[in-house]
């Protein structure tokens, strides 16, 4: 079918939906909703079969939803509705949820009901539930949903439902001095990643995201115990919680010791080098290791990787390599194994031009580190999401093996034209040719597991459940093979023989040479474009690798 997309943006969910349904051969075009009169114009250019709306923060026009099917994907369970539906999900502590795929009528949430999956909750990050649970949920009942609609099925089920309250900063306020340290990260949880719960640190406003419990600590309910790295802790009522990352007045959400400088006045709290604490407590870079196996996780929010993450991270790396292992394996973070640079550091930089421009020295090195580490074998398990960047760290590893359902974004143009680097001109042709290389750096579309490895990008596309299991068992495999000395050596000489070819350096040079024109040229692009991401700038159109319905050439198949 010809599928119409109609979304606020193309997030993690909306991404995840278009691979899925594109793969199933349905024709999809996308409109970001920026006004009624534009929805209109882009559903009259493609003339659509089926709208679907993955994330919306408004209602359909009824020009629109009375004239074309349009399916709502709701985070919620059948009968609910209302905007907050996750939220009081998480802090309410509801053991089961699910997503509801229905169709738009006059009002909000309570259209006819053509699919529905359920899941169970668990204690984690609203962010985090939306991008795993609720978008796997999401794509079971909207391909469900898509496929009764192609079969010409009518009548689908009408349920009646309750509409809760739209969430409020007052109800998820926290009162320090009374308030547990499971209750505080349930606030906390329920407003990741939008909006934070409004508080006060240092005696300023903000908002606070990104909590993490913390097993041992303990003082006066609602002081600040300490500091670690970008993180800060702060005592509850019957323990303490970390708190890594904060949205100042007026300001973009960055780790919490960048945004407050006072935060250097608290007490380090460190801990015993890399390796995984045995209590519960913050912790971005973890060292594990089991039968010959290191096991390198590093848990950074969002994603993104600041300049001092990207070292910290390349002296953890080349410390696991002295280690008496066969095998590495690159955890990468629960939600994301990496998205590049840190542009919101970045952008609240004295210099945003000499930022990036140490930023991406950084995560370079840390890639260098990672392709010449010959004691070795080294793998990426990609059990997350990754873009730009992040996808060609992956790369340097001897292997990649990759979630099924791991959405990935190898391509940097969609960043205000930026060329990118982390060796990329040196993976990525040898892997799919200088044609694939070429299409995938300029399609500016996500990628599923599965077509990466099948382009020959990545090279083993394993099952979601179990992954990091499944991961650990192949390590060990790995590090057990009869010829494993024979694997290092013929790595080495592959390593030499490239190297005498044409040095990493002049590769690494020649990516900087384009960045830097990015970060210090004439044309602006890359710092417009970082400061409307940054920023959550409303969208004022869509971009055209999007929305095929506003092609010069598009007309509607006959």
């Amino acid at each position: 079918m010809r599928l119409f997309f109609l979304t606020h943006s193309f997030n993690s969910l909306s991404q995840r939906l278009y691979c899925e349904l594109a793969t199933r051969g349905h024709e999809i075009s996308i409109e970001f909703d920026i006004a009624d009169r534009v929805t209109e114009e882009a559903v009259a250019l493609f003339k659509p079969d089926l709208i679907v709306a993955p994330f919306l923060k408004r209602a359909i026009p009824a020009s629109v939803w009375k004239r074309y099917r349009c399916l709502i994907v709701h985070p919620g369970m059948v009968g609910d509705r209302g905007p907050s539906a996750l939220d009081w999900t998480i802090q309410n502590g509801v053991r089961e949820w699910g997503v509801t795929v229905l169709q738009a009528e006059e009002e909000m949430d309570a259209g006819p009901v053509w699919a529905a999956a359920t899941f169970p909750m668990r204690a984690a990050k609203k962010s985090s539930i939306y991008r795993n649970e609720v978008t796997e949920a999401a794509v079971q009942a909207v391909i469900a949903a898509v496929d009764r609609i192609g079969r010409g099925e009518i009548g689908a089920e009408r349920v009646a439902g309750q509409a809760h309250a739209v969430i409020k900063q007052a109800d998820r306020a926290i009162d320090w001095s009374v308030e547990s340290s499971a209750g505080a990260i349930a606030r906390l949880n329920a407003a990741d990643g939008f909006p934070g719960v409004a508080d006060e640190l240092f005696g300023q406003p903000c908002h606070l995201f990104d909590a993490w419990p913390e097993a041992v600590l303990k003082g006066r309910p609602g002081s600040l115990l300490g500091r670690r790295e970008t993180a800060i802790c702060r005592a509850t009522a019957d323990g303490a919680v970390w708190i890594g990352h904060i949205r100042r007045s007026g300001g973009i959400k960055l780790p919490t010791t960048q945004a407050f400088p006072e935060a250097a006045k608290l007490p380090e709290l460190p801990l015993n080098g890399y390796w995984k604490a045995a209590d519960a407590t913050w912790q971005d870079i973890a060292y594990e290791e089991a039968a010959g196996v290191g096991f390198l996780s590093f848990e950074f929010y969002n994603g993104a990787m600041s300049t001092g993450q990207c070292r910290r991270l390349t002296e953890a790396f080349r410390w696991a390599s002295a280690r008496p292992t066969r095998v590495i394996v690159l955890r990468g973070g629960s939600d994301f194994w990496s998205n590049g640079i840190h542009l919101n550091s970045i952008e609240a930089a004295d210099s945003p031009a000499d930022e990036s421009w140490a930023n991406i020295n950084a995560i370079d090195d840390l890639a260098q580190a990672i392709l010449c580490c010959t004691g070795q074998l080294t793998v990426a398990a990609v059990g997350g999401n990754a873009g730009a960047g992040g996808c060609f760290l992956a790369r340097a590893a001897d292997f990649v093996w990759v979630r099924d359902g791991a959405v990935l974004n190898p391509h940097y143009k969609n960043m205000g034209n930026l060329f990118g680097s982390e060796f990329w001109t040196y993976l990525l042709p040898p892997r799919v040719g200088e044609d694939g290389a070429r299409a995938i750096m300029r399609h500016r579309l996500p990628m599923t597991a599965a077509e990466a490895v099948g382009l020959g990008f990545y090279d083993a596309c394993l099952p979601g459940p179990g992954f990091h299991v499944d991961v650990a068992r192949r390590a060990g495999e790995l590090a057990l093979v009869a010829d494993f000395g024979e694997r290092l050596a013929a790595k080495l000489t592959r390593r030499q023989a490239d190297e005498a070819a044409r040095p990493l350096a002049a590769y690494r040079a020649a990516e900087l040479k384009e960045m830097r024109r990015n970060f210090y040229g004439f044309d602006p692009s890359y710092h417009v474009a970082r400061y409307h991401f940054v920023s959550r700038s409303a969208h004022s159109w869509t971009p055209r690798h999007l929305a095929r319905h506003r092609d010069l050439d598009w007309k509607v198949p006959e």
